[in-house]
């Protein structure tokens, strides 16, 4: 409960919503099939990496007669896009492409997506409708403090915030101290950032004398990088505010291919109508709704670029909606199939660790993780700030009790260097948890 007189925002009226939200199931599964068809054949007709892959494995778009033959279709992966390099999916000439998004490109080549003006107008629909689900209305000031440029993040919230009727303040990442200033002076009631940079934000106005509890925020939509509930309760706790989760990605659009509603918090609602989801298993069967795997999303009006059963490596699980009862969620993701970590034949993934940090009252929710090998056995080292005001002492007990937390809860042995407030650097964007110092 607010301690400040902060005014919640409010559920979007429910006659104030997208026709699709609204849609009965069968209404949207209709819509669903027809989209599916026609994306499908266009991929065939006009992506040749698609006509080879259907050509492989003997299926032709005629096939495609109801949802579930989606199933006969092959994957698509971050390689297929790499190796497609620079243009090789546009399903429409590059003359009328009119914008370019890749990705940073740090563990290969970048994966590059394309867009149509259709294409872009949909993105800012959805944007829209994801802000309006998180509590934003017009005339709003929303401060928008992801990174512009070839991410996605910065433009695409951007014109989803002009399509809703807010104003938008393009902040981008970085320059912490004007962040403050600017949230502190233009008095906006909504953020958009990484939850890891909301916490640098929230650091920065502490800086400069400001209580993160007192400013004019009360929504944060936050997304591009993977977060417990429990964080989710610490940064509401430390600003004062209420945390949606907005889900997306680059490959199939950017952010807003799913939001979390402000009146239910359980997880993004995925907007089906644009968006056909999947989860697989380890050996790429589907699953049936409710369990657990891989999400696997299928785009059903892109233009420029069409994507096919994209294997997201989100580990995730297909749930009945809730605040959109008709449109199904998933379960808030907390990590990735490729982010996990195997310590002597343990799996663990850095929010089980971060869980188990932010348990801790003692420990501040900056830490990293280092990987090292200084013989012949891997290391696995949690190096946490103590909180502000905590004595060090006190902070190393609370250091031990992480010890034998992890190993009750994930069966192996790790270190902990307890650090001064203020030594892990921070981000601007999306933070490197994991620090591989191994030599392979």
């Amino acid at each position: 409960m607010s301690t400040t007189g902060k005014t919640r925002l409010a559920a979007a009226p429910h006659d104030s919503l997208d026709p699709e939200e609204r849609m009965s199931r069968d209404e949207l599964e209709s819509i669903q099939l027809r989209r599916l068809q026609h994306t499908v054949r266009t991929a065939y007709e006009k992506v040749p990496t698609y006509r080879t892959k259907f050509d492989e494995v003997g299926v032709h778009p005629d096939d495609i007669k109801a949802l579930d033959d989606v199933e006969k279709l092959p994957f698509t992966t971050k390689e297929d896009l790499r190796k497609a390099y620079p243009f090789g999916m546009f399903a429409i000439p590059r003359e009328d492409v009119v914008r370019i998004h890749a990705s940073s490109g740090t563990t290969g080549r970048p994966t590059v997506v394309g867009y149509s003006r259709n294409d872009l107008q949909i993105w800012a629909g959805l944007v829209a409708r994801s802000l309006r689900a998180s509590g934003v209305r017009p005339g709003m000031i929303v401060h928008n403090a992801y990174g512009y440029g070839l991410f996605t993040g910065g433009l695409g919230l951007h014109a989803g915030v002009e399509a809703l009727g807010a104003t938008v303040v393009p902040m981008s990442g970085g320059q912490t101290a004007k962040q403050v200033q600017l949230i502190h002076d233009f008095e906006p009631e909504v953020i958009l950032c990484t939850p890891s940079y909301l916490l640098t934000i929230a650091d920065g106005m502490s800086a400069a004398g400001i209580d993160p509890r007192s400013t004019s925020l009360k929504v944060g939509v936050l997304g591009a990088e993977p977060w417990t509930n429990k964080l989710r309760e610490d940064i509401e706790a430390h600003l004062d505010i209420d945390a949606l989760d907005i889900y997306g990605l680059s490959e199939v659009m950017g952010p807003g291919v799913g939001n979390e509603c402000i009146e239910s918090k359980d997880g993004p609602h995925l907007w089906e109508d644009h968006f056909l989801p999947e989860i697989i298993a380890e050996d790429s069967t589907v699953l049936p709704d409710g369990e657990r795997g891989e999400l696997v999303l299928t785009t059903l009006t892109r233009e420029a670029m069409p994507v096919i059963r994209y294997r997201t490596r989100d580990l995730t699980r297909l749930l009945p909606g809730t605040a959109r009862p008709n449109v199904r969620r998933i379960e808030k993701i907390t990590g990735r199939n490729d982010d996990m970590i195997i310590l002597r034949g343990v799996n663990i993934f850095p929010t089980q660790i971060e869980e188990i940090v932010l348990a801790l009252p003692e420990l501040a929710p900056h830490f990293i993780i280092e990987l090292t090998r200084p013989k012949r056995l891997d290391e696995l080292t949690v190096k946490v700030e103590r909180r502000d005001g905590t004595d060090l002492a006190v902070a190393t007990t609370a250091a031990t009790t992480l010890v034998r937390r992890v190993r009750t809860a994930l069966g192996c042995n790790i270190a902990v260097d307890v650090v001064d407030p203020g030594a892990i650097e921070r981000s601007a964007g999306k933070f490197q948890r994991v620090h591989d110092l191994r030599e392979h």
